[in-house]
């Protein structure tokens, strides 16, 4: 779980709950599954941690917005004097929220032609088709999502950096935060942030691994964006020195195919591009670009989750290969969660193959506690879910305790035997290694 500490000190952490309504009632869950099998629990995956902290919790502690990020953000609200601020950052807030992706132009011709077949049946509109042409395109406005591009000019950023600063801090850490516990000894070296904004991006990426981090480079097509990043970056003045060293800003991605980056991220941004050919080049030219891990993270909504699943199945299912670098793609971590509400998706894209990453299934809803039983809602490493209900008799206190004190997003340190996605039940073991062991 992450916690922050923004700028109207409000309460912002990685963890969703659904709308505060747990689940069905265990009796109707518990038939899901009609047992477990016994496991052996002999193996010392915990060694000396106790259970609180099983090698698969994943919950970050509460953080804060750097101060300087923050007073930074404070100073320039201040000297702008922007009128109504608060309601445009809440205007500003539900427009982004209750955005939906553009309608592509062979689904509005799909629904052109359905719309003047339906209209053909009306004989005042066959017989003259000016008016059956009026008829199809007034309906088509009535029932089409209108999308429109943000043009973030000076006082349209300072808005989006007072609506969004801390929740995009919040949900980035706790995506770099997924790397670090899980590969302890990645130190990245470079970092592109596509679609920088406010350069959230590179303060989470230094809090994380300043001691590595020698470049960062921030691409935004907005200028105003990157003059508000850079104002950030140096205390809110144009003349400072800037907090974090190595940080550079252009508009348009480095052309050559040969440079790569440790770290790319790509936060709230695909959901800027105008239609599903502009995403796919994007997607695959910042995979491209990608040495190690490639983050994507949007909004935790319908449309969010569904840009991060294409993109995810454009990289892993795609044929291109590249020339520079040849080795394939595999889902290092997938997550939704969130408590301003922060409400986010992202997936975590790696280099390599998937045997080098931990093979833990990922709890996938809160885990219900229930008396001397525990529900958990498991996403297991073959791609299918699983309902597994465990219990200190069946499968051992170690693994039971460990299933009581983890939460939505950790993984469950068991392994599950792979087995076609029909099976409804699953025998679980303790894994025999912590993560980057």
């Amino acid at each position: 779980m992450a916690t922050v500490r923004g700028l109207r000190h409000l309460l912002v952490c990685s963890r969703w709950r659904r709308g505060g309504a747990e689940a069905p009632q265990s009796r109707t869950l518990a038939a899901v599954v009609p047992g477990i099998s016994q496991v052996d629990n002999n193996s010392d995956f915990l060694g000396k941690r106790p259970h609180r902290r099983h090698p698969g919790i994943l919950q970050l502690p509460c953080i804060e917005v750097p101060p300087a990020l923050a007073a930074a953000a404070q100073f320039l609200l201040l000297e702008s004097s922007m009128p109504n601020v608060e309601k445009q950052v809440q205007a500003l807030t539900n427009y982004l929220w209750s955005r939906r992706l553009p309608v592509e132009p062979q689904e509005l011709q799909r629904r052109a032609v359905h719309l003047e077949k339906k209209f053909l049946e009306n004989p005042d509109l066959g017989q003259v088709e000016e008016k059956l042409r009026e008829a199809v395109l007034r309906a088509l406005r009535k029932t089409t999502y209108h999308w429109q591009e943000l043009s973030y000019n000076e006082s349209l950023s300072l808005v989006y950096m007072a609506a969004r600063l801390d929740g995009g801090f919040a949900a980035v850490s706790r995506a770099f935060h997924e790397i670090q516990a899980r590969v302890p000894e990645f130190q990245p070296q470079t970092l592109m942030d596509f679609g920088s904004g406010t350069g959230s991006v590179t303060w989470a990426a230094h809090s994380a691994w300043g001691q590595s981090l020698r470049e960062y480079l921030c691409v935004d097509s907005s200028a105003a964006m990157l003059v508000l990043a850079e104002k950030l970056l140096k205390g809110g003045s144009e003349s400072g020195e800037p907090y974090v060293p190595g940080v550079f800003f252009r508009q348009f991605l480095p052309v050559s195919p040969k440079v790569q980056f440790d770290v790319v991220v790509s936060a709230f941004s695909l959901s800027e591009l105008p239609g599903k050919a502009d995403r796919t080049e994007l997607v695959q030219s910042l995979w491209r670009k990608t040495s190690h891990f490639l983050v994507l993270v949007e909004n935790g909504t319908k449309a969010g989750h569904c840009l991060l699943m294409d993109a995810r199945d454009l990289i892993l299912k795609g044929k291109e290969k590249s020339p520079l670098d040849p080795r394939p793609g595999f889902v290092f971590a997938p997550n939704k969660k969130k408590q301003k509400e922060e409400k986010f998706s992202m997936v975590i894209l790696a280099r390599g193959s998937p045997e080098e990453a931990n093979r833990w299934p990922r709890i996938t809803q809160p885990v219900l506690k229930r008396p001397r039983h525990v529900h958990c809602h498991l996403c297991c490493p073959d791609g299918h879910m699983q309902h597994a209900v465990i219990t200190a008799r069946q499968h051992g206190r170690d693994l039971y305790r460990c299933a009581r004190v983890s939460s939505w997003g950790d993984l469950l340190p068991v392994i599950t035997p792979s087995e076609s996605p029909s099976e409804s039940e699953l025998p679980l073991s303790p894994a025999d290694n912590p993560p980057g062991s």
